[in-house]
């Protein structure tokens, strides 16, 4: 299988400014552990709200955070199961079959019978007037089709950025679940990526793909119509710089912002900082990093530690705070 596309001077510039955005933006989200589970987050939402789950960010965020949420069990159990799959997501072997399976059973358990199985029957998917717009793979050909796509993908040396997208459209293509297909194809791009530079892990290019949510199933139509997914993967990486450029303005739960003075928050980031790299930070220490008494250290760590974000060892001259897991 050698899926059809062109290679253009469109999707080498785009290359060129993601490198140039990623390397700009690796140190802030390595350091920055919040902005990672609120991205995270975001991720989930907008890949769920793409195919109809009507629970809002807070809601998600909630159900994430262990909360009783109203709503339907099945969306609630969805947001759950796309959680889990994404914790798992640097564990996944991008090019193997058996890994894809498995995030399927992860995404779609206790939803449809056949979570973590190929379908058995013909799928089609319609537009809102009852037309049919795509019609997946026969069945009996979607296991060799899905293994012939993951052994091209683990031998060609494409590009990684061109690589992924073209496995998120053919997965949409061949449609091999009885549902779940677009769920896995932009989860299985991300797991790509991920696997070429960390930072995709954490960023969140499905909330840009949800913003952009007509367009993005038109070029999927009209890569089925010329059977090419040039288009789809040109689109792709204006998401993915769109996503890159938005990053630093991405502000998740504001809950927690709304919970600390922007003062508290700035002195937070710095231990977020100095804690990357130690595994816990002494009252002293403390003081010297951010320029504090001793009381004005005691009093943020306080704040911290209500917030649920810090936890201590120890008592007065021996007490060291860490972030709580």
């Amino acid at each position: 299988m050698n899926p059809p596309f062109r290679i253009t001077n469109y999707m080498l510039n785009r290359i060129v400014e993601i490198s140039q955005l990623i390397g700009e933006l690796q140190f802030q989200l390595e350091r920055n552990l919040r902005l990672r589970k609120e991205n995270r987050i975001r991720s989930i939402h907008s890949s769920l709200a793409i195919e109809n789950n009507t629970l809002t960010l807070e809601q998600v965020t909630d159900i994430i955070d262990g909360k009783c949420v109203l709503g339907d069990p099945k969306e609630i159990q969805a947001v759950k199961n796309a959680y889990d799959v994404y914790e798992e997501i640097l564990k996944l072997n991008p090019y193997s079959v058996d890994d894809f399976l498995k995030a399927h059973g992860y995404l779609m358990k206790d939803l449809v019978m056949l979570s973590g199985k190929f379908r058995t029957e013909d799928v089609g998917i319609f537009d809102g007037d009852g037309n049919i717009v795509h019609v997946g793979a026969r069945p009996q050909f979607v296991s060799n089709l899905v293994k012939e796509l993951f052994d091209w993908a683990k031998r060609d040396d494409v590009p990684v950025l061109i690589k992924s997208c073209i496995m998120h459209y053919e997965i949409e293509a061949i449609h091999p679940f009885e549902d779940g297909n677009g769920r896995m194809g932009r989860l299985w791009q991300s797991v790509l990526l991920s696997q070429w530079e960390l930072i995709f892990s954490w960023i969140p290019i499905e909330t840009i793909v949800y913003d952009h949510q007509k367009g993005y199933y038109d070029v999927l139509a009209e890569a089925d119509k010329e059977n090419d997914s040039t288009k789809f993967i040109e689109f792709m990486l204006d998401v993915i710089v769109e996503t890159l450029k938005v990053f630093p303005k991405v502000k998740m739960s504001d809950k927690m912002s709304d919970k600390m003075s922007d003062k508290e928050q700035r002195i937070f980031t710095i231990l977020l900082d100095y804690l990357s790299n130690h595994a816990e930070i002494s009252s002293k220490d403390a003081q010297l990093i951010f320029n504090k008494s001793s009381a004005t250290v005691r009093r943020y760590f306080a704040k911290f530690i209500e917030l649920g974000l810090v936890e201590f060892s120890g008592e007065k001259k021996m007490r060291r705070y860490r972030l709580k897991k």
